[in-house]
């Protein structure tokens, strides 16, 4: 295999490319199409997040492999069809960055990051505009449903936020979180009220509201979440790991029992950070 000027870049190319060659290359990989590859990329993506939420630099470097790997594959299967290759990927991101950058690149004026971000958002409603040759639909487009519905909401709160449509103060936010909170209850107090539509609606209500305070307090929803999840992982196999000290398990203990060790573990915790 040759190396390019982009070295082990034109190899990866290279080797992607076997895997797609028919008769000699790989079975699965060939039967691949962008649909089925696409459910690995958001995989890999999520991959990535959690080397850096581990602070784990060599997994870190691994992740990113995986990543990049799931570049390629979609470029070479649009080669095959004759639409794009890796190097019309490279140069519209490259050329992407410069547009979208003047103040960088086009000698434009000094900018704070709340500025960059503005005119980051400006340029980009532009070019769509441009693209589409109309002015967009709605204010919406640009989040994609494929998203994950945290991660999509933020998305909707901010292109809303932009136009004005927004609270003024977190302190709101937290007072229309009690008034979902006391809807919930009140569909929860109803005959029958588990599982339904109407519930549903209400807990969707709730944590779309929870998400925009995370916004107004600067703080990453998906990112506070997976904390949350890391936290709660972390004091659930204390529990575990305590009960089987004893010869027990969590099946066999009281919820007493559990939130006990729960303390313990938390406690624990919070010492260790003094």
């Amino acid at each position: 295999m040759s190396r390019g000027p982009h070295g082990d870049v034109d190899r990866l190319i290279e080797i992607m490319a076997a895997l797609r060659t028919p008769g000699s290359g790989c079975p699965w990989d060939l039967e691949q199409d962008f649909h089925s590859i696409a459910p690995y990329t958001i995989e890999e993506a999520y991959e990535v997040a959690d080397a850096i939420e581990r602070n784990d630099l060599a997994d870190l470097k691994d992740e990113l492999g995986d990543l990049l790997l799931q570049v390629v594959f979609h470029a070479r299967m649009a080669q095959e069809q004759n639409a794009f290759i890796f190097k019309d990927v490279v140069d519209a991101i490259c050329d992407k960055l410069i547009r979208r950058h003047p103040h960088v690149f086009g000698g434009g004026q000094s900018l704070d990051a709340d500025g960059v971000t503005a005119q980051w958002n400006d340029i980009k409603a532009r070019e769509k505009a441009a693209k589409r040759g109309a002015p967009p639909a709605s204010l919406l487009d640009g989040a994609p449903l494929a998203l994950p519905a945290l991660t999509r909401a933020l998305k909707l709160q901010e292109k809303a936020s932009a136009v004005g449509f927004d609270w003024d103060d977190a302190q709101h936010v937290l007072d229309k979180i009690r008034e979902e909170t006391e809807e919930v209850a009140a569909e929860l107090a109803l005959p029958g009220a588990s599982a339904s539509p109407a519930l549903e609606e209400e807990i969707g209500d709730l944590l779309f509201v929870v998400v925009n305070l995370a916004r107004h307090a600067k703080v990453d929803p998906e990112q506070a979440l997976r904390s949350a999840n890391a936290k709660f992982e972390r004091r659930f196999r204390h529990i575990e790991r305590r009960l089987s000290e004893i010869g027990r398990s969590p099946q066999a203990a009281s919820l007493d029992e559990m939130e006990a060790l729960w303390v313990e573990a938390k406690d624990s915790e919070r010492k260790s950070k003094i």
